[in-house]
């Protein structure tokens, strides 16, 4: 007997909301569809296990597409549906009522994926009309559900003999933005179950036309692959699999760098499989790169990039997470982004750390490598948020120092510094030669003191933001005083008085460049130096003045001087004899210490010129 059975008054809304907010594409259906059809086999299959009565079959989901008449057929043996079942499974939407529903959106807690009747909703985006027959393993009758979605549905006694589903959806007349008759098409279909649900555990079969001997005949071919790679033991995973897997998931050309297989069971319970590429993309270092980690939910794809899963800078991990825990209200696109995410995102930032540690450790040439392609994440991830990653990160970063090129950790560092070196001291610069020809690095090799040598335009901000290591504070020797020889200092104590007035003449002339002239404890071979005060450095002023939009930034430039030098023996004697010539010898020195730091200079010919009168 046939019944017809109304919506609520509010159904249409119900349906619109359904299936123009919950879901962006309309291709989603068919996942929405499948994954419905892998659940009811679940059921059947552990059903069977208990029950004697419910036979256990060779499980799978069938599609039947059908150009001519435009309908498309999704067929699965699973557990079925009584009629009861159908009124309560797919009456989801019209017994939830609009405040109901609505509230039902909002509830953290609201796990409607394993419904029948949400996802099933979504075959309304493509079709304007949908039949569902099916036989409940717990009935000897099956029964025919119809609806247009809009106002009302009917149920009668249907004709299907084995247990299962079968929903076929009527598509809909193709418009100016949809071309709904691409779904009855093989190669559509074959395309959207690769993308979605490749790793459904039960198999999606299709017939398949094909030509042979000039002969068209159809071919079963299963349509998805079943197991995904990331579920198989790892022991039976060979790295060609893994390699294989990651140029065909990521469009890569390239074997990864590293490969990272995680999988944890417990309170949360989720499996990572995830990839360092060898080289960064070729945007990784614009804001049109996008970061992300792909999302599963049982097998199921749910998301191509996930940005909460991984901190901004580990985002040159390529590779996905699968988690039965995640919350997906109302459909497999909807993500609450609830403490599971958070905890999964949490485990695996604490994995790729590890793993890069581990790598660092044991597998020293090929950390080395991966420092060379991505150490600017790690070291803008410092610098970032004032430091608050430090801890996480700076066991991963890596210098030269002046005595050697190999590249060598903090750690390292520290176990190498004398116990009476109160600084970890650091040089900036864009070459090892220009940094090893400072001035400011004389006194650094006379004491065998080692400085890190930092080459990027980051470093030096990094080191503000770290402050310290171990407790050990960062200096960089081309700013602030140099605290490293006591008895140096106390003899530039005594010749501060001797050259006072030279000092004060040359203060004086050079008071729009320089806050202070002094003598120097740092030089030895060198005869003039130019050093930062505290706060922003000379390397930081070059880098902010050259940001686009970027305001105008000048660091405090203190002029220091070799008193010992002949260069400045013979220029203060010049001063003392004719002290108009302070104007070239305050130029001269000056430009000199600019050009010794790789500071361009304003006007080179003022140099020239003031050699030029010097000499005469």
């Amino acid at each position: 007997m046939k019944q017809t059975k109304q919506f609520k008054t509010e159904s249409k809304q119900l349906l619109h909301l359904m299936t123009h907010s919950i879901y962006t594409h309309h291709e989603i259906f068919l996942r929405e569809l499948i994954s419905n059809a892998s659940d009811a086999i679940d059921k059947r299959h552990f059903a069977s296990l208990t029950d004697s009565s419910i036979p256990s079959v060779d499980y799978e989901i069938r599609l039947i597409p059908n150009d001519s008449n435009k309908t498309l057929t999704i067929i699965d043996n699973g557990i079925g549906l009584t009629q009861d079942e159908l009124v309560e499974n797919l009456g989801t939407i019209a017994k939830s009522g609009t405040k109901a529903f609505q509230e039902s959106l909002n509830k953290q807690d609201a796990e409607l994926i394993g419904q029948f009747g949400v996802g099933f909703y979504s075959a309304f985006m493509v079709a304007d009309k949908v039949t569902v027959e099916t036989k409940s393993a717990k009935s000897d009758q099956s029964f025919l559900w119809e609806s247009d979605g809009i106002s009302s549905y009917t149920i009668s006694e249907g004709s299907k003999g084995d247990i299962g589903t079968s929903i076929t959806l009527h598509l809909r007349e193709d418009s100016e933005d949809v071309n709904f008759s691409k779904f009855t098409q093989t190669y559509e279909l074959k395309s959207l179950v690769k993308k979605y649900s490749d790793y459904i555990r039960y198999p999606i079969k299709m017939l398949e036309t094909k030509t042979e001997d000039k002969k068209e005949i159809q071919e079963d071919v299963i349509l998805n692959t079943m197991t995904p790679l990331w579920k198989k033991s790892k022991q039976d995973i060979t790295d060609e699999d893994y390699h294989q897997f990651y140029k065909q998931q990521f469009n890569e050309f390239e074997d990864p760098l590293k490969v990272i297989h995680s999988k944890v069971e417990g309170m949360l319970t989720y499996t990572a499989l995830l990839f360092i590429p060898k080289k960064p993309a070729y945007n990784f270092y614009t804001e049109s790169f996008e970061k992300g980690l792909q999302l599963y939910s049982k097998g199921v794809f749910i998301e191509n990039k996930n940005k909460s899963l991984i901190p901004d800078y580990f985002k040159f991990v390529k590779g996905l997470v699968d988690s039965a825990d995640l919350s997906l209200n109302l459909s497999r696109e909807m993500l609450q982004h609830d403490r599971q995410l958070k905890k999964i995102a949490s485990h695996v930032e604490k994995k790729i750390k590890s793993e890069l540690e581990s790598m660092l450790t044991n597998e020293r040439e090929t950390y080395e490598t991966f420092y060379e392609a991505y150490k600017l994440s790690l070291k803008y991830g410092i610098y970032e948020m004032f430091g608050v990653n430090k801890e996480k990160l700076q066991d991963l970063i890596m210098f030269e120092t002046s005595k050697s090129e190999k590249l060598i950790t903090l750690k390292e560092y520290l176990e190498r510094k004398p116990d009476d070196q109160k600084n970890i001291y650091y040089a900036t610069g864009k070459t090892r030669n220009r940094m090893m020809n400072l001035p400011q690095m004389d006194h650094m090799i006379e004491k065998d003191i080692e400085v890190l040598l930092c080459y990027d335009d980051v470093d030096e901000f990094m080191f503000q933001a770290m402050q310290n290591y171990q407790e050990i504070p960062f200096k960089s020797i081309q700013q602030g005083e140099i605290d490293i020889d006591k008895d140096k200092k106390k003899e530039v104590k005594k010749q501060e008085k001797e050259h006072k007035t030279f000092l004060d003449a040359l203060k004086e002339t050079l008071k729009d460049d320089v806050k202070d002239v002094k003598l120097s404890t740092r030089l030895t071979s060198s005869p003039v130096c130019i050093v930062a005060g505290e706060g922003v450095s000379l390397e930081m002023e070059k880098v902010l003045n050259q940001m686009p939009n970027g305001e105008s930034v000048k660091a405090e430039r203190i002029l220091e001087l070799n008193a010992e030098h002949d260069l400045i023996i013979t220029l203060k004697e010049m001063y003392e004899k004719d002290q108009s010539t302070v104007s070239s010898i305050a130029r001269l020195l000056y430009d000199q210490a600019l050009v010794a730091e790789g500071i361009q200079l304003d006007n080179p010919k003022a140099m020239m010129e003031a050699l030029t009168q010097l000499l005469k």
